[in-house]
């Protein structure tokens, strides 16, 4: 096979040559000419979510959980008490952050295959009036559950509450209106949705929230209130940046705007999604979650009920036929997860069910229908 694996996964994604060609060249990161690559970068970002009015954004080097760990230090005050909305495995992964940042934590627990409630939280931040911030994952990717921001958003306005949102499997994709929804900070990523490389995260702050974050931040490199100052000041990073994920996610940027932004891509990962759910429940396979909560993004699949199903084989099949799948993130029962998300389009999904049902073929296995 010539061309690369297509990555059915939540991120790294598949991106196209332009993107890739854009990482050829070397960059000075003290340069004029990078520095005007990242202010265009942060310009863009902003549009994305209309936030140029009430949000400033913040790039850092790293994974998307880099900068989930640095909005929490950054926003989170040492004495203040973060309620984590948990329904899946990146949930718990940010209780895990908050707690080792040295904030106070309380995680709100949820079944894997359901929303995080609204009407839950509001009954917490009345009981529990010591509660200052909530952390929501609006794209809960370990099961693709799409979570109600909007509402926990109104909930936490409501109560006076601080909300960080880790919208890493959602932004650019799943509407995020800052003139609609409050939130204090939002966190994503250059490899997801806008079908970038990874390597940097960036947070949304509200504005008025900036001056406060000073000096909060335990961290020197996570220090995002430090980060933005120097930025504004040098238009230069504080330290050396990933210029070639940089470089490249202007290049991803230049190429979701012409395809007309968010609505579109929305549009073309829905149309992934319908043609995977289509091709897979002819094989016998059955999605984990109810359609009516589950996102574009992702899919979890029940394994199959044979007892000569193997993820590992299945996998390695499927791999050599050009796919790269995902394992599942549930700990009750087996799955597996099938991303819609990266520079396909239904073409490749059809392509993806083929390979899985050669794989099938390859194991011997009639049906992939679960227990």
């Amino acid at each position: 096979m010539d061309r690369d694996k297509i990555l059915l996964t939540p991120g790294p994604l598949t991106t196209t040559l332009r993107t890739k060609l854009a990482m050829l060249r070397d960059w000075g990161s003290w340069d004029a000419d990078f520095n005007a690559v990242t202010a265009s970068v942060r310009k863009s970002l902003l549009a994305v979510i209309h936030g140029q009015d009430s949000h400033v954004v913040v790039p850092l080097q790293g994974s998307g959980t880099f900068s989930v760990e640095a909005a929490v230090a950054t926003l989170v005050p040492r004495d203040g008490h973060v309620l984590v909305l948990d329904n899946g495995a990146y949930c718990k992964r940010a209780a895990r952050l908050t707690t080792l940042m040295g904030r106070r934590c309380t995680v709100m627990g949820f079944d894997d295959a359901v929303q995080v409630s609204p009407a839950a939280l509001a009954e917490r931040l009345q009981s529990d009036r010591t509660i200052t911030h909530v952390v929501m994952i609006h794209c809960e990717t370990g099961a693709g559950v799409l979570n109600p921001l909007q509402a926990v958003a109104d909930v936490c306005a409501a109560n006076g509450k601080g909300l960080i949102v880790d919208a890493m499997s959602s932004f650019g994709a799943i509407e995020i209106d800052a003139r609609r929804t409050r939130f204090d900070a939002l966190v994503a990523a250059s490899g997801k949705c806008l079908e970038g490389v990874p390597g940097m995260g960036f947070v949304f702050i509200r504005k008025t929230l900036l001056d406060e974050c000073a000096g909060r931040s335990q961290s020197l490199a996570m220090d995002l209130h430090d980060q933005y100052v120097y930025m504004e000041k040098t238009t230069q990073w504080r330290f050396t940046p990933p210029t070639h994920v940089v470089v490249a996610l202007a290049e991803a940027i230049a190429q979701f705007e012409a395809e007309g932004g968010q609505p579109a891509r929305l549009a073309r990962y829905t149309s992934n999604y319908q043609t995977l759910i289509t091709g897979m429940k002819k094989l016998g396979f059955k999605p984990f979650l109810d359609p009516a909560i589950q996102a574009p993004i992702i899919v979890t699949f029940h394994a199959p009920a044979d007892a000569k199903y193997d993820f590992k084989t299945f996998y390695a099949a499927a791999r050599a036929r050009g796919f790269i799948l995902y394992p599942g993130k549930l700990t009750q029962i087996e799955t597996f997860r099938v991303g819609c998300i990266g520079a396909i389009g239904p073409d490749e999904m059809e392509q993806a069910v083929h390979a899985m049902g050669l794989a099938l073929q390859d194991m011997g296995i009639a049906s992939a229908a679960p227990a």
